[in-house]
């Protein structure tokens, strides 16, 4: 096993035709290979960040939907009171990333003693540091035994809010990088498939397939030039999740990676990110290039015969491009059009060599599993849905923010308990999976949150958006939304989903200006049919569903508007 201090050298990085700078932040390419890191090191590295922690740390949470309401301020104003107040040497102010209540941010997080401050304004920075000596503070008091923390079960989101999401110290001091090591050396790549496929993970980005089984797709295909993707588009109305993993914990994504990499035999990685996720691209580049510099990422990854690189491509918004076959074409540098399948891209991806394609929440899970055994991941959650789920709840609700929950959960309980129900009036339904789901009204809210349970009510899981609605909402102006949407977002190509989503609106849009009969409503639903059976992606497949779902459930509030 090499010494940390030894460098091997190795031949320049190569650019390719295809490859294009990131931003102007793109890494230079060096002529040398950085050192290897072993086991000893790496738990060296994290005992040196633990003893150099301060008895006190504060916690500011600077990602995006605290950043928003003055968190960058709140910190500031938090260290200048620490240096003023002489306490340097035993408090410690750290911006950490999201903490999951965003609806009450700014949030501050005293450590250890468990205090929780919301709303916090910059002027109050100061008497919080105080009352860490004796003083009062004016700052709101949050409560970690409320149910909207208490009834989480936090996997992916474990070190969210814990740790400086750029500094890698950090995150090798909560245990990071130590899967990948124990995969490393201690696994074959076929165990570590059979471990994923043995946890029952299904992937997060909506559909809930296998991921295990994607895993062994990809890694029985001949040897060769493979690669493995991170599929960070996240488009859905309201949903955040992603966003807050990458801002919050990039490390872990770019573990999972890794780890993924090494079962199926891949040596380069992409994350596809959206460009309206600024920050998450920020922390993303300096994640990678910390990573590189301590040689957890490149070549002889723990010296080891494993190589692997990751390079981030942004993409332009397009929603399609959250569509496997659509995104490689992006990455590849063409349209972001999807492509029919066989082949799938565990067959023939980038390039036309097998990919995997996960997305954001499913790689955060791998590490964790790879920790803790497969026995353990499968015991949480549900007999088909294992594991644990993020969700962003927002809407009319008054608890607004992230929530990791195991599988199995009800949709009451996250609701009613966690998210303190609706601000006025009754809940009337819960949207789930985006513009790809169904509304489920509030009669049928014990349902349990599982992929096969939602599908029944004509929903779905989706990447994790749930928008709480109350009596107030029209659910054919909900219906109508969710279409003008698609409508929008729909690359053109089939001429189900390009011609079919302008005319579920127009239909949408003439019921709501009470001008259709009930032969337009009968069309409607036809049409939907149609849309859904013959459109070539999944977006075209699964944008009638808003409109599907709202005719279930809420039928009358569309007769109530037909011409009698």
């Amino acid at each position: 096993m090499a010494n940390g201090n030894n460098k091997r050298l190795g031949s320049p990085a190569t650019i390719t035709n295809y490859q294009s700078p990131i931003t102007n932040h793109q890494l230079p390419i060096t002529n040398y290979q950085l050192p290897i890191m072993d086991l000893p090191e790496l738990l060296e590295l994290g005992e040196k960040e633990r003893n150099n922690y301060k008895p006190i740390r504060v916690h500011c949470c600077t990602s995006t939907g605290c950043r928003a309401a003055n968190s960058v301020a709140v910190k500031k104003n938090l260290e200048g009171a620490v240096k003023e107040l002489g306490m340097s040497d035993r408090i410690q102010v750290v911006g950490v990333g999201c903490m999951g209540f965003c609806g009450n941010g700014p949030l501050v997080e005293i450590d250890p003693q468990d205090k929780l401050y919301e709303r916090v304004e910059p002027d109050q920075a100061a008497s919080i540091i105080a009352s860490l000596n004796g003083g009062t503070t004016t700052a709101q008091e949050g409560d970690f035994k409320h149910p909207f923390f208490s009834r989480q079960k936090r996997i992916v989101r474990e070190t969210s809010g814990k740790i400086d999401p750029e500094r890698i110290e950090e995150y090798i001091a909560a245990g990071g990088y130590q899967s990948l090591y124990k995969v490393i050396h201690d696994m074959t790549p076929a165990q570590v498939v059979e471990e994923i496929s043995k946890s029952g993970l299904r992937g997060r980005g909506g559909a809930g397939y296998p991921t295990g089984l994607k895993w062994a797709t990809v890694a029985k295909m001949p040897p060769g030039q493979k690669y493995v993707v991170c599929n960070g588009d996240e488009g859905d109305p309201g949903a955040f999740m992603d966003r807050s993993v990458l801002e919050s914990d990039p490390h872990r994504v770019l573990e999972g990676m890794a780890i993924a990499a090494y079962a199926v035999g891949a040596s380069e990685g992409f994350i596809y990110v959206r460009a309206e996720y600024p920050l998450a691209i920020k922390r993303l580049e300096i994640a990678i290039k910390q990573a590189k510099k301590l040689g957890i990422l490149g070549s002889q990854i723990f010296d080891s015969p494993f190589d692997f690189k990751v390079s981030i491509r942004i993409g332009a918004g397009a929603f399609v491009c959250g569509e496997e076959t659509a995104l490689i074409a992006s990455i590849e540098g063409g349209r972001g059009n999807p492509r029919p399948r066989p082949p799938y891209p565990a067959q023939s991806g980038l390039w036309g060599c097998p990919t995997l394609i996960n997305n954001v929440e499913t790689f955060a899970n791998i590490a964790a599993i790879a920790r803790e055994g497969a026995d353990w991941y499968a015991s949480i959650g549900t007999e088909k849905s294992k594991g644990t789920k993020v969700f962003a709840l927002t809407g009319k609700i008054r608890n607004n923010g992230l929530i990791e929950v195991p599988m199995g959960i009800t949709l009451r309980e996250i609701v009613e308990e966690m998210g303190g129900g609706v601000i006025e009036g009754e809940v009337k339904a819960v949207q789930t999976g985006g513009p790809s789901g169904g509304c489920i009204p509030s009669s049928l809210l014990d349902t349990p949150v599982e992929y096969d349970s939602l599908v029944q009510l004509g929903s779905m899981m989706g990447s994790g958006g749930m928008v709480v609605m109350d009596d107030t909402t029209s659910m054919v102006e909900v219906a109508q939304f969710y279409m003008e949407f698609c409508r929008g977002e729909s690359c053109g190509k089939c001429i189900p989903c390009r011609v079919g989503t302008v005319q579920m609106y127009q239909a949408l849009t003439k019921i709501l200006n009470k001008k259709a009969t009930m032969e337009d409503l009968e069309q409607l639903e036809a049409l939907c049919d149609m849309v859904k059976c013959t459109s070539l992606c999944g977006l075209g497949q699964s944008a009638p569903n808003p409109v599907l779902s709202t005719l279930r459930y809420f039928r009358d509030e569309y007769l109530a508007l037909i011409q009698k």
